[in-house]
């Protein structure tokens, strides 16, 4: 899909302190529709708080956070995520007991009044099968739709976790480094598995892998000291001397 006019999740002045610490100073962000938008930037930067203030899971100490034009600031998780926005997390947190196929069974059956219950029946996660199904084709996982998380491969383990988001049928997902701790064939992989599934959604990530950042991202957005250093496409933030400087830490002819 390609990016639109239309803003789908926007910042004005968003700022968090900590303690006398400011984590996030007066952001202001613009994420088109239909794009994918890269938060990059060294350690500290404030990508993280970034993205918790995002999805409810920190509240802001100033400034708004709007999804669609409708102000969510300081909605809690749930209420955000259905508000349309669903997130990855950087570290996974899968039930290794739990197959690929009962793991999105749940997440699909959070999007209704029963929510996460584990008591869940067998008959009413039945009607789930086809959309089970389809989510993990998507995710390359429906041979392993059987297998316990546990058993799985790390990547194979962040494909599900992309499931898992996807059954939330979001319309802005944010994934917090997709690709962390991975090898190169994996990584691969999953820059082609975010490709698809950013088909008709909005898509903000968070990645230190540059080559990540430039096979994805319509836009890139770097922090730096929880402030925004600059903004553009890939090719003119890795030009930029600021940028070179702070985070890329090489020439830009490199």
């Amino acid at each position: 899909m390609t990016p639109t006019s239309r803003v789908a999740l926007r910042t004005a002045g968003l700022t968090k302190y900590f303690r006398g610490f400011k984590a996030v100073s007066a952001v202001d962000l613009e994420v088109r529709e239909g794009g994918v938008h890269a938060l990059v930037g060294p350690n500290g930067a404030g990508k993280t708080t970034l993205f918790n203030l995002l999805t409810g899971f920190i509240k802001p100490s100033s400034g708004t956070v709007t999804v669609f034009d409708e102000d969510v600031t300081g909605l809690k998780p749930e209420q955000v995520a259905r508000k349309g926005v669903a997130r990855s997390f950087q570290i996974t947190s899968l039930f290794e007991n739990l197959t690929c196929r009962e793991h999105v069974e749940l997440a699909l059956q959070g999007r209704t009044s029963q929510g996460l219950r584990f008591w869940r029946s067998e008959r009413l996660l039945s009607r789930y099968g086809a959309e089970v199904d389809d989510l993990l084709a998507r995710v390359g996982l429906l041979a392993l739709s059987d297998t316990p998380s546990g058993a799985l491969a790390y990547g194979q383990k962040r494909a599900l976790e992309m499931a898992l988001v996807l059954a939330l049928d979001p319309k802005v997902m944010l994934l917090d480094e997709p690709t962390a701790g991975m090898g190169i064939e994996d990584v691969d992989r999953t820059i082609e598995l975010v490709r698809r599934i950013s088909a008709g959604r909005t898509v903000v990530f968070v990645d230190h892998n540059m080559h990540v950042v430039g096979s994805l991202a319509d836009e890139v957005t770097v922090l730096q000291q929880g402030t925004i250093l600059a903004q553009g496409t890939y090719d003119e933030v890795r030009q930029d001397e600021r940028v070179i400087t702070a985070y890329l830490g090489e020439s830009a002819d490199a």
